[in-house]
């Protein structure tokens, strides 16, 4: 394949090339795009000069910018690292922010708070803030202000046809590329809605190993009458026995609930007294906190590594649910699981924007399991099943932005569980009208009807 492509003004590396192994390596290290160009794309012309090539000569096209979200990875072809495409600009009158496909979350953040507001990021502050909202969005404060993707103003997109279209609510294909990843094109830019926030309650309460048991039963309770303005989650692992991990916290077994409130301290105080209630705490760093600490509350690993991730849409946490949970990832488990559960409901179940790719809203807790990569066969995907088999009576799906490696497990079917049968068929006839042969199929697959 040619690397002279006069049209594309930023870099371009093929295998055995200077710059081509940093190029293609992400945050995810299981997998890793093995594709026969890659474009360091500097702009959208670039970005549209690359799909039209590539549709040109039936190549498919993969796209990264971080290498979160990584599963299916692209064996030649050609891929777009978007990483380069970084503006940020601020529109603090609208309360609006216009971000490049390369902008990480972090970035964003900081932009925003000086003008005394924040965008509705996820967990970790190196994800993209394009890749996170097109499968979603599940913020900190998702109880509260819902999906991030429901508060899109604009997509620009380069479609398989090598045109750059701008999109706004209302377009049917708005509302496709919101909640399916990659499936329908290579997003340029976003334009988002900001919120007046500066400050949050938050953080973490840790528990030790005799503990968990009554800590998830304690928060299961605990989320009944909460108001949306407070966002949780709790998660069950087993600590590396590591150097780098506190010496309180090395090889144990642990619970630890997250924490974010957007009401005033006093209250947060209140409203946690119950959790506080349960014992003494490994640790306990609850406060307020201007929003550009708000990466703590989760404390997510800020280096690359690797990772395999399912998850089940609950619609109920009952004390049989939450028993089957810790009894498929406990410390006993045949694979060692970081298990986690968010509390959902609040602005979450309302409708969001006609036609915007998010189903399952009605589910009112989301089930996380994450391992490993695949190291023996299919040892872990088996127990990814085993897990969601343990919820099913609890179930009414996935969510496809959870789906992370096992990517041998990534067919039609994994795919279609993440939406209604109505909304499938709707995206599987848009692909087929907007891109027949699948350019765009390293992801979670909508294939063409």
């Amino acid at each position: 394949m040619t690397t002279t492509l006069p049209e594309i003004t930023g870099p371009l590396f093929r295998p055995g090339m200077s710059g081509y192994d940093e190029e293609v390596a992400g945050f995810q290290t299981a997998y890793t795009h093995r594709p026969a160009l890659v474009v360091g794309a500097l702009h959208a012309e670039d970005v549209r000069s690359a799909v039209e090539f590539a549709a040109r000569h039936g190549f498919p096209v993969a796209v990264q910018a971080t290498g979160h979200g990584l599963s299916v990875a692209a064996d030649g072809g050609v891929l777009i690292s978007t990483r380069r495409m970084r503006e940020v600009t601020v529109d603090a009158a609208a309360r609006t922010a216009r971000v490049g496909a390369g902008v990480q979350a972090e970035a964003l953040i900081e932009a925003a708070a000086k003008h005394g507001l924040a965008p509705l990021n996820g967990s970790s502050p190196s994800v993209g803030v394009v890749g996170y909202h097109l499968g979603g969005g599940l913020g900190i404060l998702a109880r509260t202000f819902g999906y991030a993707a429901d508060h899109v103003r604009a997509i620009e997109l380069v479609t398989a046809d090598g045109r750059l279209r701008r999109l706004t609510p209302g377009d049917e294909l708005f509302g496709a590329v919101l909640g399916t990843g990659g499936n329908f094109g290579v997003v340029t830019a976003l334009e988002l809605d900001l919120f007046p926030i500066t400050t949050v309650y938050g953080g973490r309460l840790i528990f030790d190993t005799g503990l968990v048991e009554p800590a998830l039963e304690a928060w299961r309770q605990w989320t009944w009458e909460l108001p949306e303005e407070l966002t949780s989650a709790i998660t069950m692992m087993t600590m590396p026995d590591l150097p780098v991990i506190p010496e309180p916290l090395r090889g144990r077994y642990i619970a630890t609930v997250n924490i974010a409130y957007t009401g005033s301290g006093r209250d947060g105080e209140r409203l946690v007294a119950p959790l506080r209630a349960i014992g003494p705490r490994l640790t306990d760093d609850l406060r307020m906190m201007p929003y550009t600490d708000t990466h703590a509350i989760y404390s997510d690993p800020p280096f690359p590594h690797a990772y395999a991730a399912t998850n089940a849409l609950l619609t109920e946490l009952s004390a049989d649910a939450a028993q089957a949970f810790l009894d498929a990832t406990g410390p006993d488990s045949a694979v060692p699981v970081v298990a986690g559960i968010r509390h959902l409901g609040g602005a979450l179940c309302r409708p969001g924007p006609a036609n915007v790719s998010i189903d399952h809203r009605d589910a009112e807790y989301l089930a996380r399991f994450i391992t490993g990569p695949e190291t023996d066969g299919t040892a872990i995907g088996d127990q990814h099943d085993l897990i969601a088999k343990a919820l099913s009576p609890w179930s009414i799906g996935h969510s496809p932005t959870f789906l992370y490696g096992a990517g041998d497990r990534a067919g039609e079917a994994q795919t279609r569980a993440g939406y209604t049968p109505a909304t499938y068929a709707r995206l599987a006839a848009l692909k087929s009208d907007l891109d027949p042969a699948n350019l765009f199929r390293c992801n979670r697959n909508i294939r063409p009807a």
